[in-house]
């Protein structure tokens, strides 16, 4: 029996991530699933590679790989590495944001395509998306498509590497619908730009899942009644 190649899955641990990694199991459920993590000397790594290894768990993924991508860190330029500067609350709403890492997915998607080479996975998945991310320059059709390129001519003749973003489109709101129909653990995310117990509730990417939670009408698991609204959040605490 011819071997089934595997499904690479960037995952950071994060909503979007997990999400991702549920559709490539549906996408093809008899293919194993290769779970890459990458820390970069964000200052959530600590929790997201602790929610990474749970959701690894969760998935029973038989192929885990984690690398050290700290001269992210030690190149800077972003809000989310560099200690001395602060992670916004909101998003300002034009140009780029602090919380943009320099080339970031770029780094990423080279070390999941070189990883696929290694263990002969044809596809690779990532969970960007433009609705919630569009002033992120990384996170665009034309980049994928651009790096799908690239990969095509970088490897090996016969290496046919696929990549794919399923979420591309969706707002948040979405892709939380998306998550609970196809059963992705939530409760073992981690979404917020600073590490700890819990999430702090204020940074951009925390007022995005919350938002992404209450318009598709499902409760977050860190924050229940705030993202069910205040309709919604009686009905539950007299359950």
């Amino acid at each position: 029996m011819k071997k089934r190649a595997p499904s690479i899955v960037l995952l950071s641990g994060g909503l979007d991530s997990t999400v991702t990694a549920a559709v490539a199991r549906r996408d093809r459920p008899r293919n194993p699933l290769a779970l890459l993590h990458i820390n970069y000397g964000q200052k959530s790594e600590a929790r997201e590679l602790k929610s990474f290894r749970r959701i690894a768990d969760f998935f029973a993924a038989p192929c885990r790989l984690t690398l050290d991508f700290s001269h992210l860190r030690k190149i800077g330029g972003s809000s989310l590495t560099d200690p001395k500067m602060k992670i916004p609350g909101k998003h300002p709403g034009t140009g780029i944001p602090t919380t943009y890492v320099p080339f970031r997915n770029a780094n990423l998607l080279a070390a999941a395509v070189a990883w696929a080479e290694v263990i002969g996975a044809d596809r690779v998945y990532l969970g960007v998306n433009e609705p919630d991310s569009r002033h992120y320059p990384d996170t665009r059709l034309e980049f994928i498509r651009a790096f799908g390129r690239a990969v095509r001519l970088g490897t090996k003749p016969n290496t046919r590497i696929t990549l794919h973003a399923p979420l591309l489109r969706l707002r948040k709101s979405g892709i939380v619908r998306l998550g609970y129909k196809l059963g992705a653990p939530f409760h073992l995310t981690w979404s917020c730009y600073q590490s700890g117990s819990r999430p702090c509730g204020r940074c951009s990417s925390c007022l995005i899942r919350g938002e992404g939670f209450q318009k598709a009408g499902f409760p977050d698991p860190f924050f229940p009644e705030k993202s069910l609204g205040r309709k919604n959040s009686r009905a539950l605490n007299r359950k």
